[in-house]
């Protein structure tokens, strides 16, 4: 063992120590958390341990704990797309979906909009795994496995605490969709998540989960789904014109094809200008700082319940929900695209997952 690979497993073992981990173990998987203060900030470091065919793979997780909580105006939404998701939170009751794959920011998306919610007579209380964040004047709970406090137990008991607005990380079985649909149904504003590919996936997975479809097409207000992309960097964006093996990207799909002619309102993709960072100081000459979303968001009404109740197909959903005025995320996308905020390359990565 070479002197670097020492010291490596040396500080491996101090970090497992810090988050109460077994420093014996290395045929199973461990996670662990605990608290650091470097400058006199606070962060709460989550960490994994798995592991792999030749020693262990690990990763730190590191969350500040008075971090910047982002606007929800700040988030990357369309005004049309912001204008559905606040009538949906003037709703006294029923329910809010963020969707989307791991790290496409569904959570930062349920805590900007706990932000605009939290208001001093309004009862909130969560059940998270884990609390990302703590926000004051709401009551958060962590889920507890070992304790048998898991999302359905502890929304079971949220129900009975008299909440006006109930938060819960995630839908990931069929009795938290039963409870938390309950709750939608019987006065309370139920905000969670799903991991599904699109806004309109939503209603057959949770269908799928037993939840019977009149009871979705009665909860249901508004589901976002969602995705994240680097911006480009302010300091050193430049424009360009498009290369040739983006018009062969774009020309490989026919559907992105014609979206883009669309969305960019061009009869073809010849001069058509983009934007990319060359890379400065400022970005540590990546061309990127910071991300955005790219959003769907899809507001139930009158043509779509129907639907819902019908058990129709996501892609007949969806192309219902478009027609009353859904973007889909490769529309807005496309849109980021031509404004600068991102690149083509950023958004084709994403849309294609």
């Amino acid at each position: 063992m070479s002197a670097l690979e020492e010291i490596s497993r040396q500080i491996q073992r101090l970090v497992e120590i810090m988050a109460r981990l077994r420093t014996d173990e290395h045929a199973a998987a461990q996670d662990g958390r605990f608290d650091y203060t470097v400058d006199d900030v606070s962060f709460d470091v989550r960490m994994s341990v798995l592991p792999i065919m030749h020693g262990e793979n690990v990763v730190l997780r590191l969350l500040a704990r008075h971090a910047r909580r982002f606007p929800l105006e700040e988030l990357g939404m369309q005004n049309t797309d912001l204008e559905r998701v606040h009538r949906a939170m003037k709703n006294p009751h029923g329910m809010i979906l963020s969707t989307g794959p791991t790290g496409s920011g569904k959570t930062t998306t349920l805590y900007a909009m706990l932000q605009v919610l939290n208001e001093p007579e309004v009862n909130i209380m969560t059940i998270e795994d884990p609390v990302e964040y703590s926000i004051p004047h709401i009551q958060q709970t962590q889920v507890n496995q070992q304790k048998n406090l898991t999302f359905a137990t502890g929304l079971r008991s949220i129900v009975r605490q008299d909440p006006n607005i109930i938060m819960v990380g995630e839908i990931r079985d069929e009795d938290t969709a039963s409870i938390a649909i309950n709750a939608a149904l019987t006065g309370h504003l139920l905000l969670s998540t799903l991991h599904t590919n699109d806004a309109a996936t939503s209603f057959p997975r949770l269908t799928d989960m037993g939840i019977e479809p009149f009871l979705l097409a009665s909860s249901m207000r508004v589901v976002i789904a969602q995705r994240l992309v680097r911006s480009i960097c302010a300091s050193c964006r430049a424009s360009y014109l498009i290369t040739k093996e983006e018009e062969h990207a774009l020309k490989q799909d026919p559907i992105l094809m014609q979206e883009a002619l669309r969305v960019w309102d061009k009869k073809d993709f010849s001069q058509m200008t983009l934007y990319h960072g060359v890379g400065c100081v400022s970005c540590n000459k990546s061309g990127f700082a910071g991300r955005t979303g790219i959003f769907e968001v899809l507001e139930m009404d009158a043509a779509l319940r129907p639907l819902v109740t019908q058990k129709a197909s996501s892609d007949v959903i969806g192309l219902k929900a478009l027609e009353q005025g859904m973007h889909s995320m490769m529309h807005d996308g496309l849109l980021k695209v031509v404004a600068g905020v991102t690149t083509l390359d950023e958004v084709l990565r994403v849309i294609r997952t």
